[in-house]
């Protein structure tokens, strides 16, 4: 495999929020070098059910996974293992949700925080945070700089042909002030300068690179349910493929087929969605 794209999930972002104050990235619209399109999660819009339906590419209601509380090893196949099972290496700077879905249940403190394992046959390099003691008064989340270094790092040392980093540092803000709020307006001001000098060097590295959301948040700070602030977000492509009409609203099911399809990997008979991207 001789392709390379990188998912960057921040957790939690509502539709209007992106386009209203993520300025980097739709300078990037404005200039041609992205193109951004409207995402809708699954239901339940619970980040588990979107995480797991993100790189499964089927419906809770068929993986099983119905909310937090419910966090178990996938029996369906993955974006991760397609793309080891095509000869790619994988890696994942990610909540630890994200390890006990594709790799390992239940999540060890010690032997899964941080891995290098050539010979899986889903996710190789692992790096992963829990958020143990996560509340209203106590976030518990990593500096997202921190993580986009990481992922970087994997990149650089070990030829990722697909990374996926996932952050929930706006959904934390948003549980605790809801998205209407000058705390947020400051929180998505300072991702989107984190996030943007990562880009271009990912790109320079030879990486198409995806921004999006699992799922939004409403007015109350509240997701999981049905309702456009709840399950719509945006979706940044950045790369020289094909895409639908900037009208297009994305289904998040076609996450998983395009992914693949741009790594050049077989997309397993479960994933029905067609990809967006040619």
């Amino acid at each position: 495999m001789d392709k390379k794209l990188l998912l960057i999930i921040l957790d939690g972002v509502p539709w209007r929020n992106w386009r209203r104050l993520f300025g980097n990235l739709e300078g990037w619209v404005d200039s041609g070098d992205a193109r951004v399109w409207k995402l809708r999660a699954v239901l339940p819009s619970i980040s588990a059910s979107c995480y797991a339906s993100i790189h499964t590419g089927v419906a809770p209601a068929a993986h099983g996974c119905t909310g937090n509380g419910n966090v178990f090893r996938l029996s369906h196949p993955d974006v991760f293992s397609a793309t080891r099972a095509a000869g790619g290496v994988t890696g994942a700077v990610a909540h630890s949700f994200w390890s006990e879905f594709f790799n390992r249940h239940p999540f060890d403190y010690v032997r899964d925080i941080e891995y290098d394992e050539a010979d899986s046959d889903t996710i190789n390099h692992g790096r992963f945070h829990t958020m143990t003691g996560y509340g209203h008064n106590n976030q518990m989340t990593p500096s997202d700089v921190d993580l986009f270094g990481t992922l970087t790092n994997l990149c650089l040392r070990f030829g990722l042909n697909y990374g996926m980093l996932h952050t929930c540092t706006l959904d934390s803000m948003g549980h605790r002030f809801f998205h209407e709020s000058q705390e947020m307006d400051n929180a998505c001001f300072v991702m989107d300068e984190m996030l943007a000098p990562f880009i271009p060097r990912w790109r320079e590295m030879g990486y198409e690179v995806i921004v999006t959301a699992d799922h939004g948040q409403d007015e109350r700070g509240h997701h999981g349910g049905r309702g456009a602030l709840q399950q719509e977000a945006a979706l940044y492509y950045f790369g020289e493929a094909e895409g639908p009409h900037e009208d297009t609203v994305i289904d998040q099911l076609q996450l998983a087929p395009t992914i693949l399809s741009r790594l050049g990997a077989p997309i397993p008979d479960t994933m029905k969605a067609k990809p967006f991207l040619t």
